[in-house]
């Protein structure tokens, strides 16, 4: 096994027992921002990562979302990208779906990506170069190229309505053109379901690097397609992103330039 995957792993496995050790707990939930919240699940299992990586890899910088370097920091060299809990709104209702999700980035590009949703076990995983893996299965994208039959993942950002009208608007006119649209409410999830043919495709906006980094390395390894909503690759921090199978990406990357404004695209 390639040694950082190894690594990722570990402190991803190290952090869903954190999680599990939480779950018969009353949840301590505090507000960042409105509807932004962290519980102390979220800080102790972030811990219990970064402790992995710092006695494995102490020379390697970490992002995390609850504390870490800025944007501009971690552009250069080997840094991991950290979301503790990826649903955390999900996990303190106690909604199933929650994901701890751990990337390496080399130079701000995404080598290594493990996702593990915490009920169902499901740990996704990717090498750059490597392929795509569900718990020790190659994956791929789905090869429904038809918008009408896809199933398409998506979710509503809890901190920014800058753009609630048109992506609402948009929401509505795609009901009309695909099979479904789903919401399960964690990012990682989502788009690590587009990896594994279970989305056809997937669009949001707000999302932070570290709700993407490894899952969106997972989709381009399982054959996917990974930019943001000009088509580039500014997707990692440019909080716009649309992911899916070649045909199916293409479809939701046209039909977002054609319903939102050419000002919110970057």
């Amino acid at each position: 096994m390639n040694g950082d995957l190894e690594v990722a792993l570990e402190a991803a496995r190290r952090g869903v027992e954190v999680i599990k050790s939480f779950q018969d707990e009353e949840v301590n939930i505090r507000y960042k921002g409105r509807n932004d919240l962290v519980t102390d699940a979220d800080v102790a299992t972030q811990e219990a990562v970064i402790s992995v990586l710092k006695s494995r890899l102490p020379d390697d910088q970490i992002l995390a979302e609850e504390s870490g370097l800025g944007e501009g920091e971690i552009r250069q060299g080997r840094v991991w990208i950290i979301d503790p809990i990826d649903g955390t709104t999900n996990f303190a209702y106690n909604f199933p779906l929650f994901c701890v999700s751990v990337g390496l980035c080399e130079d701000g590009q995404p080598i290594v990506g493990v996702v593990i949703e915490v009920n169902l076990g499901e740990e996704f995983t990717a090498v750059k170069g490597e392929g795509a893996w569900l718990n020790g299965k190659r994956i791929r994208v789905s090869d429904i190229n038809e918008s009408s039959r896809a199933l398409i993942g998506t979710g509503f950002p809890y901190n920014d309505r800058t753009l609630v009208d048109e992506y609402m608007a948009f929401f509505r006119s795609l009901m009309d053109e695909v099979q479904g649209i789903r919401r399960p409410g964690a990012a990682t999830y989502d788009l690590c379901c587009v990896a594994a043919g279970r989305f056809q495709g997937f669009y949001e906006y707000a999302l932070q690097a570290w709700d993407v980094a490894a899952a969106a390395l997972i989709i381009q390894e399982a054959g996917g397609l990974v930019t943001d909503w000009n088509g580039g690759d500014n997707w990692l921090f440019g909080e716009r992103i649309v992911a899916g199978n070649p045909a199916i990406h293409t479809f939701l990357l046209d039909k977002i330039r054609e319903m939102i404004p050419e000002e919110h695209l970057a």
